[in-house]
Order: structure tokens, then sequence, then C-alpha cells
């Protein structure tokens, strides 16, 4: 049997058996949940986020990683199926990069070059990123997990795009305890552990979705 037939077989046997939308849902909704479970135990909000939902900087890097995790939940669930080499709403991945390019300028523009260096740096860089992928982990595991029932087409991506959305996760998760709301800040190091938890999610899916 031919690749493009056994996709097709594939496709066409599947939805009756495993409706992997739902369950790909299911699997998001449950990873986040067992995120949010750890970051209760561990780190939980920061004391004074009552008066830090107050501060445009606050609100926003939390606003930017929610973005992230939403627009890569839709475009990883488009690729549950063996038929999808990349998904169509993939241009959506652009909104949460862009609007933290946006923001970066901004700070650049408002604030002094000598504050600049502080900022990126900040106070909490080794929690971010080692509380990041941490808080990723179960939903990449369990979003592994159904794309393997769905045998993607292209393994790699499959998992890069799992561990984008996991990263997005974890990311919004830890923004809510972060005290550290620079742009600068949070385009350097969130990004670095997003992009370690993405790296994670190809190398496992090369490994594990293979068929």
């Amino acid at each position: 049997m031919k690749t493009d037939d056994l996709i097709a077989s594939l496709a066409a046997d599947g939805p009756a058996h495993r409706p992997l939308r739902p369950l790909f849902a299911a699997a998001a909704i449950l990873g986040t949940l067992c995120a949010f479970a750890l970051f209760m135990l561990t780190l939980g909000p920061r004391p004074d986020v009552d008066q830090a939902l107050h501060t445009m900087r606050f609100d926003f890097k939390c606003v930017v990683m929610f973005i992230l995790a939403v627009t890569t939940f839709f475009v990883a669930r488009d690729m549950t199926r063996p038929e999808v080499t990349r998904s169509r709403l993939r241009p959506l991945l652009w909104a949460a990069p862009l609007l933290l390019i946006l923001s970066v300028a901004v700070e650049l523009i408002v604030m002094p070059p000598d504050t600049w260096m502080p900022r990126l740096i900040g106070q909490n860089m080794p929690y971010c990123t080692t509380m990041i992928p941490l808080f990723a982990l179960a939903p990449l595991a369990l979003m592994l997990w159904v794309f393997r029932q769905g045998a993607p087409q292209n393994p790699v991506r499959a998992g890069a795009i799992a561990g984008l959305l996991a990263g997005g996760i974890g990311a919004t998760l830890y923004a809510v305890h972060c005290f550290d709301d620079s742009p600068l800040f949070v385009a350097t190091w969130y990004t670095l552990a997003i992009t370690f938890v993405t790296g994670l999610g190809a190398l496992l899916g090369a490994r594990l979705l293979r068929w």
C-alpha cells in the first residue's frame, strides 16, 4: 500500500473509533488542570496579585502567554489527523510573538537605556527557566499520547506543536507568580523556556509518534 493510500485509509477509518478532536481537547484541559495543581502546590500566585492586576505590564504578559496557548491549541488540534501536514490555522501562531515584539519596542522607547539590562535580567530568571518546563510536562505528555493515537504525518512537527502548546500553558501559569513584568524579561526568558519545551516535544515526537 502506498503512503498516500495508507494515510487516506487512516483518515477514513479513524473518526468512527477515535474522536480525536474531543480527545485532544480533554487532554489539553486535563493537562492544564494537572499543571495548575502543581503550580498551586509549588509557587502559587504572587502575594500582590490583586495590585498587579491593575498594572499594564503584568496584565499584558499574562494575556500574551494565554494567547499563545489558545492559538497553539487550535493549530495542534488540527494536526491530530494523519492527513494534515500543516494546519491551515498556523498563521495564528504569529499573534503572541508579534504582540511581544511590539511590547519590547515600546519598552525600549519609553524606558531609559540604563534600565534595559536590569529589566532584561530581572530577579527570577532561574525560576522562570525551570518552572515553565516543569509545569508543561503533564500537558505535553497527555497531548503526545493523543497525537500517537492519531498517527500524525509529520511526527517532529506534531511534537513541536504539542511542546509549544504545553510551554504556553506553563508560561501562562508561571506569569501569575512572576514578579518580573518587563517585556524585555518575558521576551528573553519566557521565550527560552518555551523554546526548550518545544524542542523537547519535537524530540519526543520523533521517537514516539512514528508509524
